[in-house]
């Protein structure tokens, strides 16, 4: 086999949900056709809280279509559109086309331009000017309707349910309107939880600026006769201002919005870009710029996912977990999302971390998978949720959340050193460890299994999620309970580092108890879930407790926890890096050796982006570089894969090799998606050794930077209320060093080996390791 190493294709553009484009902003999502109109396929519409308002929207000339001819998002919140028709009744007979091949609608061409922007509602801009040297008179139409469908149902049979009503009026201002509203109810009864739940949900067309007067056909057609002198233009504009439980979306945007900041929305995602850290480099290695490109749209698309309806402050707010589907409050997401882009800022990080707790479980409710002190799995706003017809309006249905709250509140800890910011978060993070010790399914040997008490419940609820992740060897389901690889070390990585952040706290005897805890953990572990023959670990324990021998990329979570035995730490990465589970753009989920592989399922054979950057940060965290380039490079490269650098959340584990040049799509990805996104800044804070310790004023950094890599500059990267600037660059004997450019405020830089490497023996917990390295201490 030939593997294309160094040979990276300057042609491939890979563009996920390859016939829809996106205009989005918080909660609403413009889904259009690749020609910028809706025409009712399943992905398209205009949709709001997961809620298709429009399934139908389409601008004609007469009763022609317009020829599109250059459409393209300028942010991910705004849009703009040409096209092109030739005077109504001209003929190519009457063009002298030369020597070539030219059509009417270039020669004699009248122009639509339409411009989009996204807020909670939409504003679009439509502007015509006649470049045809002739008087025109045509009729402008466009065609819309809506059909209020939850999110899901889009994608398969439906029964329609409640009222739908339409109304053309001339509202009290005196603009003209279409009006949609829909209208459902749901007496329901699941297991226990019994009521009834009212859905109301509109859209208002508006028209707030037209140059002649529009008129509709009663049936969802609104027509302009329009006019034109040579060289004349017409303007209208009009708002889709979605309606949810009677209170109108605000729109935010208005006429000619490109290239202002007017709006809120505006000013706290310029407000996000100035705070937080921005990436450079002078070389112009081929993969270098590939490294800052993937950077700088990561930091874009996280910014453009922020929940605003979420916020806690300006600095301080979470994300959705991704476009189209995903536009929601996921637990697990979220976390994951703020602890790999900590280096990015810790805005996201503390917004999630006060928000969670909102959610945070209060009574024992099977139907919601719901009980004291869990964690939050997703919060939808769709109509099959808000009507109970499923539980995922508030559904607790996974473990690591719980788990992984309480690291993400030491990492937070770790950034900012803040004692007030972080001291309302212990009783949150304290309760969902002791939601896990209490109500976790114990198979009778002291680890942490899943098991669904919901009749809607989700059946695999570790890292893996799908129905059908979890196998045995030879292919068939493994059924619940489950005690998964990568929980174990979740819970092993969430009670060391609660305990190291109760102990700054004064908690000291609760922090000895849970350090304790996760060695004695850690050894039992060790012991039960390790596979001689296969120099691997298990991918889990079955509802017998024996091990499922499966070999998946779950074991690669263990090095970032921390868990693995030193004396398993090389063994176990080489088992890991064997082809079968790294394709060459990333690790597979499933080993392509395993019967049930297949290179598009979920979870039994795709790329994670996400589970490469946790990857990373294990490999830096146990010393082992050599495969931290490797997994490294196979990352950013994969970033130059796609369109805007931008990773999706999943795509195919075809082997790279000359007979696959580039991967293959899971069908229905996400893209943007936001820990794909956060993936990148773990890739490269793993390449420079970045580990923050705020409470000491302390940043560790350790650079081993590989030759495509040469050199990288991070400015503005806050440590507690620090903010330095350093350069990382890879000196001629091929070792790395960095400089610091600016410093404002204490922070002592420090260059130490991660003290969990294993080239180390070094024992103890990492205050006293930092504390060692700062006089005075």
């Amino acid at each position: 086999m030939t593997v294309l190493g160094e040979r990276m294709s300057h042609f491939v553009r890979l563009h996920p949900r390859a016939d829809t484009d996106y205009c989005s902003q918080g909660r609403t999502v413009f889904a259009a056709g690749l020609d910028g109109f809706i025409v009712d396929r399943p992905d398209q519409g205009l949709f709001n809280n997961q809620t298709r308002l429009l399934n139908k929207y389409l601008y004609s000339i007469n009763e022609d279509a317009w020829w599109p001819v250059a459409l393209s998002n300028v942010e991910q919140h705004s849009w703009m559109g040409y096209y092109v028709q030739a005077p109504p009744g001209y003929k190519d007979s009457q063009l002298d086309r030369g020597s070539g091949q030219v059509e009417a609608i270039s020669q004699r061409s009248i122009e639509l331009r339409l411009s989009r922007f996204v807020g909670d509602g939409v504003h679009e801009d439509i502007d015509l000017t006649n470049f045809t040297g002739r008087d025109v008179e045509f009729d402008l139409h466009l065609e819309l309707d809506g059909d209020f469908l939850d999110q899901e149902e889009t994608h398969r049979e439906h029964e329609w349910r409640g009222t739908y009503s339409r109304d053309w009026r001339q509202n009290p201002s005196g603009n003209w309107e279409f009006v949609l509203d829909h209208y459902a109810k749901h007496e329901y009864d699941n297991q226990g939880e019994h009521g009834v739940a009212e859905l109301r949900r509109g859209l208002i067309v508006r028209f707030v600026r037209c140059d002649s007067k529009p008129t509709h056909n009663g049936d969802g057609k609104i027509t302009f006769h329009i006019k034109l002198k040579p060289m004349q233009g017409w303007h209208s504009c009009l708002d889709l201002i979605p309606v949810v439980d009677g209170k109108e979306q605000l729109v935010h945007y208005g006429c000619r919005s490109f290239g202002t900041a007017a709006t809120r929305f505006d000013k706290l995602r310029d407000r996000f870009y100035a705070a937080s850290t921005k990436f450079s480099t002078g070389n112009s290695h081929n993969l270098a710029y590939h490294v800052v490109a993937a950077l700088e749209q990561a930091k874009r698309d996280l910014a453009a996912l922020r929940l605003y309806d979420m916020d806690h402050g300006d600095d301080a707010w979470t994300v959705s977990a991704g476009l189209p589907i995903y536009i929601a409050l996921f637990g697990r997401d979220t976390l994951t999302v703020s602890w790999e882009a900590g280096i990015l800022g810790t805005q996201i990080l503390s917004g999630t971390l006060q928000e969670l707790p909102r959610w945070q479980g209060k009574q024992i409710d099977d139907w919601r998978d719901e009980q004291p002190g869990r964690m939050l799995h997703e919060a939808h706003t769709n109509p099959l949720s808000i009507l109970n017809y499923n539980p995922r309006e508030r559904y607790y249905g996974a473990e690591t959340t719980s788990k992984f709250y309480p690291v993400a509140v030491a990492e937070l800890w770790h950034w900012t050193g803040d004692k007030e910011l972080v001291w309302p978060l212990i009783g949150p993070a304290m309760a969902a460890l002791e939601w896990s010790d209490k109500y976790e399914h114990d198979q009778g040997n002291g680890f942490f299994a899943y098991k669904t008490r919901s009749k809607e419940g989700t059946r695999n609820q570790g890292w893996k999620d799908s129905e059908d992740a979890i196998v045995y060897p030879d292919g068939t389901l493994v059924p619940p309970p489950v005690a998964t690889v990568e929980e174990q070390g979740f819970a092993y990585v969430a009670r060391l580092h609660m305990s190291e952040v109760l102990w700054w706290l004064g908690e000291k005897d609760v922090a000895r108890k849970l350090w304790d805890e996760a060695g004695e953990f850690k050894k039992k572990f060790n012991d039960k879930y390790w596979m001689p023959d296969e120099g691997y670990y298990c991918m889990g324990l079955d509802p017998k407790g024996e091990q499922i021998k499966s070999i998946g990329s779950d074991p690669g979570h263990l090095f970032a926890a921390g868990i693995v035995d030193d004396s398993l730490v090389k063994a176990t990465a080489e088992r890991f890096m064997r082809e079968d589970l790294f394709t060459g753009w990333g690790m597979r989920t499933l080993s392509s050796e395993h019967p049930a592989f297949n290179p598009y399922s979920y979870h039994r054979g795709t790329v994670w982006p996400v589970e490469n950057g946790s990857f990373c940060m294990g490999l830096l965290r146990v010393g082992l570089y050599g495969h931290l380039h490797k997994l490294a490079k196979a990352a950013i490269e994969s970033t130059a894969l796609f369109e805007y650098h931008r990773l999706p959340e999943v795509f195919s584990g075809h082997q790279r090799d000359d007979d696959h040049p580039f991967p293959a799509l899971y069908p229905k990805t996400c893209w943007p998606q936001a820990w794909s996104s956060s993936s990148v800044f773990a890739v490269v804070q793993s390449l420079l050794g970045i580990y923050p310790y705020a409470p000491l004023h302390v940043l560790i950094v350790n650079p081993v930077l590989p030759e495509w890599l040469p050199e990288i500059t991070l400015t503005d990267l806050h440590v507690g209320e620090a903010v330095v600037s350093i350069r990382f660059f890879r000196n001629e004997d091929g070792s790395s060093d960095y400089r610091v450019l600016d410093l404002k405020g204490t922070l002592h830089v420090l260059r130490v080996e991660s003290p969990w490497s294993v080239q180390h023996n070094w024992t103890g917990n990492i205050v006293n390791f930092i504390k060692s390295f700062v006089p005075g201490r």
